[in-house]
């Protein structure tokens, strides 16, 4: 069973938005930090955007100002709400989920449960 399943990717023009939704298959996440990875071909996966329990969260300097990451903890749903989109944001996006105390929010090494990925492709 995969632990975080993902979904909403889609294929979109520049300048538009996309909203990524993920699950737990298997647990509440309330008490730890979740993240927002993505990978593009033939590039390392690079962490987007986490957020963790007592609210603090991080962004990528190229997502700033144009991504958010949220939480619904009653329905246990993890969101990417991403706006004004461009070809550099084409990659699959995973999500993960980690100890509540993860020292190096980008680092792949601090999440222990990670989806399947769900692509989004931005064209012009």
């Amino acid at each position: 069973q995969v632990p975080l399943v993902e979904s909403g990717g889609n294929s979109v023009q520049t300048g538009g938005s996309l909203i990524l939704s993920c699950t737990p298959s298997r647990w509440t996440w309330s008490n730890y930090c979740q993240a927002w990875f993505r990978q593009a071909p033939g590039k390392e996966r690079q962490g987007v955007a986490n957020l963790c329990s007592d609210g603090r969260s991080n962004y990528a300097d190229s997502v700033k100002g144009r991504f958010t990451i949220s939480r619904d903890n009653v329905k246990n749903i993890l969101f990417l709400q991403m706006n004004s989109l461009n070809s550099e944001d084409t990659a699959v996006y995973y999500c993960a989920a980690g100890a509540s105390g993860v020292e190096f929010w980008d680092d792949i090494g601090e999440y222990v449960d990670w989806g399947q990925g769900t692509q989004v492709t931005v064209s012009s």
